[in-house]
């Protein structure tokens, strides 16, 4: 997700690698290359989850950057199939090779909306019995995260609930 319009060095890398792929899917067209772009992986290294419930926990208030950030979620288990599926798929069809694979994660959510949904998973009362602080956008963050850029084509993979980010040079 952060490949598409990159803002900083994370996402300008994740971008010149799905370059290099399709790059090397040219120059080497017996291999097949491939990526995937992933949302945020619900309880990895990094989620948002796992810092909310710490906070829960030790009675501080939810900490959100801003109170229009979005961003889409998948979970670990649609992170392996993506995976999985993309690559199958790739091998058995001749998919066009270099392909850039996307899960479809339905809406962004609010993160704020996140916050205020694990309070009350807690049995309490957002803004009531825990405060949400908004401590600003940190360099580099967008607001909404997208999933395809516009010299790209969302088009359908062939696989249920996958797109596929085709370029239109």
């Amino acid at each position: 997700d952060k490949a598409v319009c990159p803002v900083n060095v994370m996402g300008a890398t994740k971008s010149v690698a799905e370059l290099l792929a399709q790059a090397a899917q040219c120059r080497y067209p017996r291999t097949s290359y491939l990526a995937v772009r992933f949302g945020n992986v619900l309880g990895s290294s990094g989620s948002i989850v796992p810092l909310f419930e710490r906070q829960l926990r030790e009675g501080r208030p939810l900490t959100v950057t801003h109170p229009d950030i979005e961003r889409f979620f998948m979970t670990v288990c649609e992170a392996v199939q993506l995976i999985l599926q993309s690559s199958s798929s790739a091998l058995e069809t001749e998919t066009q090779r270099g392909s850039i694979f996307v899960l479809d994660m339905g809406n962004p959510v609010r993160i704020v909306d996140l916050a205020r949904r694990m309070i009350t998973l807690y049995g309490l009362e957002p803004d009531e019995d825990v405060p949400i602080e908004f401590v600003g956008l940190r360099p580099g963050e967008k607001l909404y995260e997208e999933l395809f850029d516009i010299c790209e084509e969302q088009i359908e993979s062939g696989i249920e609930g996958i797109f596929e980010a085709r370029s239109r040079p």
